[in-house]
């Protein structure tokens, strides 16, 4: 997964009057070789000199098995005319997930200006080694291109019907891969869709390319289309593909199928009889506007947070200093950590700051009973905490009152979430628009119990606005947790229906462990804006117009009167009581939220019950 982009400024932001958005697109050819057995895994890493110091700005994915790669994910910057801008750009093999490239291998760099870039498109310079010295042969390429405001976006959706089986056991692997014409007769990769594993008739998920990147705006101008036969190693099958332009496409705009066949250029010239590989087909085609996370919270768009916290047995006695939920007032555990640093940049864009706060996995008071969704405050009519500081507090509370035990199960939560999420989706159909959009962050210690239920639950949610943040806690193996995240194949219910997006982001919470705070949130948070934006161009809800934003309730001052609880060693933390006879005015959430509590049953929604789609 491409990591963020980073949070400090790159140099001359707010001094230009002459700022130019620019989008980066990386290729090498002839990389060292540094594994053994099989080819470099190699990312792009680029830097801007800001003070005197090179700094990472972000990464492109990781291209496996390859020593030329063409890589996807684009660098966005700003241009600013009249300053020099510096830029160096570093090669590494990733072998591994953390976050650091200490470990990993270095491939090469390259450093020059962002004018020299832009001037020169597309630029080529031979790779360095760190002391300067020339790397024979081994070269880097980057493309350079503006993107203008106002920019519109192409919805396209594609499957495929009886396609070449390239596999020995099993089936194909098939993905597909879209390449825009360049005026020298070559082409330049701007989209690759995620594999449908062993299927010879893939239906891909919805994508989106910006209609500058894939032709110009050049109704005329060649598009390329290929599937290939994903491997492992990176040495992908070609199966075929068959060149469109954009006014071939459109006719899918009207409702119809435009269907093409899929041919294996190099097969047809040496088989004699050969036809095609197969048939491509585009299902639907939109054009829409492209508007930007910032549009939909400039538009009023609340992000509400709710947060999970695991009480399962395997985290350990509380009470002991081993346990993942010891409480020590001088270095909060990895619980309160990952609550704290995620939860600091997300209530910024709640307005009233009250986050629902749940717990799974506990017996709890009073019949000690297991429970998989209850609030961490004890309060069923108002499960709302005051802010994250509220959140820590109930915390502390809960967990010197509540008995670890389990299994794992977090579909309930999930679950729970997307019931608001669904009224939400209602609201949209109301008139409301683009109104409220929620996140689930669940904090977990170990494997989950009931994937299969949570596979459903992700499922039924990716239709709607919300985004699950998975994150691993302690020094568990968290492998399970790669099939929920969209980074390895396609997830699918238990009856076989995918997500319609991508909106599940694991991280495990030990990759940042030695690093500042604010790099778990930007880690964690990365996904984010895309998945928002993504969800409300699927539904073709623009951002609402901007509105004078509600009086947020007065906070008070860190430290003023929301103090960390500081109980008596050995003394039980009391729930709450009212004084006798003093009335207890029932809660009213706040817009976008409706109480569930209590539940007696968590029945998965299905898809198509909840989750129309304007596909």
């Amino acid at each position: 997964m491409a990591a963020p982009q980073a949070v400090y400024p790159v140099p001359g932001v707010g001094a230009s009057q002459l700022v130019q958005k620019v989008e980066l697109r990386i290729s090498c050819k002839n990389l060292p070789n540094r594994d053994i057995g099989s080819l470099s895994d190699p990312c792009a890493v680029l830097y801007f000199k800001y003070h005197d110091k090179f700094k990472e700005f972000s990464r492109t994915e990781h291209a496996k098995n390859t020593l030329d790669p063409k890589f996807t994910t684009p660098f966005t910057v700003d241009y600013h005319f009249e300053t020099v801008q510096h830029v160096r750009i570093r090669i590494f093999d990733l072998d591994n997930t953390t976050e650091k490239l200490d470990d990993d291998d270095f491939l090469g760099q390259m450093e020059c200006t962002l004018g020299q870039i832009v001037s020169k498109s597309p630029f080529t310079k031979t790779l360095t080694r760190k002391n300067g010295q020339d790397m024979s042969n081994c070269f880097i390429t980057i493309s350079a291109e503006e993107i203008k405001e106002g920019c519109e976006l192409a919805l396209l959706r594609f499957g495929a019907k009886k396609l070449e089986n390239k596999d020995f056991m099993g089936k194909s692997d098939p993905f597909l891969e879209v390449s825009r014409g360049l005026p020298d007769g070559t082409w330049q990769v701007v989209h690759r869709t995620e594999v449908v594993k062993n299927n010879l008739n893939p239906e891909w998920r919805p994508f989106s390319v910006r209609l500058q990147l894939l032709c110009g705006g050049d109704r005329t101008r060649p598009i390329r289309f290929d599937v290939f036969d994903w491997d492992g190693d990176g040495s992908h099958d070609l199966i075929g593909g068959f060149t469109s332009t954009l006014e071939e496409l459109s006719k899918a705009s009207t409702g119809q199928q435009v269907t093409w066949p899929c041919v294996n250029e190099g097969k047809k010239a040496k088989k004699k009889g050969y036809k095609d590989s197969g048939t491509v087909i585009l299902n639907s085609f939109q054009i829409q506007k492209e508007h930007t996370f910032l549009d939909y919270i400039f538009g009023g768009l609340q992000i509400n947070l709710t947060i999970g916290v695991d009480f399962t047995a395997s985290n350990g006695k509380p009470k002991e200093r081993g346990s993942l939920h010891f409480i020590d007032y001088q270095h909060p555990n990895e619980y309160m950590q990952a609550i704290n640093a995620v939860g600091s940049v997300l209530q910024d864009y709640d307005w009233d700051k009250m986050f629902p706060a749940l717990g799974f996995g506990a017996l709890i008071p009073p019949s000690m009973t297991v429970s998989f969704e209850f609030p961490l405050n004890f309060n069923p009519q108002n499960p709302f905490c005051a802010g994250i500081q509220g959140v820590l507090n109930a915390y502390v509370n809960c967990i010197q009152q509540i008995e670890l035990y389990g299994p794992t199960n977090v579909a309930p939560i999930i679950n729970h979430v997307a019931r608001f999420a669904a009224d939400a989706q209602n609201g949209e159909l109301q008139g409301r628009g683009a109104a409220t959009y929620y996140i689930l962050m669940l904090l977990t210690d170990g494997v989950l119990s009931d994937m299969d239920d949570v596979r459903n639950a992700i499922v039924n949610a990716s239709g709607l606005p919300m985004s699950l943040i998975i994150v691993g806690v302690g020094q568990a193996d968290f492998a399970d947790m790669n099939r929920l995240d969209g980074d390895d194949g396609v997830l699918k219910s238990t009856r076989g229906i995918p997500v319609k997006r991508d909106i599940v982001q694991f991280v495990p919470f030990r990759d940042f462990k030695q690093s500042h705070p604010a790099e778990l949130a930007r880690h964690v948070l990365a996904e984010i804006p895309k998945q928002v934006t993504g969800y409300f161009l699927m539904r073709n809800l623009p951002p609402n117009k901007p509105q004078p934003q509600p009086v947020a309730p007065i906070q008070p001052q860190p430290g003023a009167s929301v103090a960390p609880i500081q109980p008596q060693p050995g003394a039980p933390v009391a729930p709450f009581q009212p004084q006798p006879g003093a009335p207890v005015a029932p809660f009213q959430p706040h817009q976008g939220h409706r109480l569930l509590f209590p539940l007696t049953s968590h029945k998965i929604i299905t898809p198509q019950a909840t989750c129309p789609l304007s596909w």
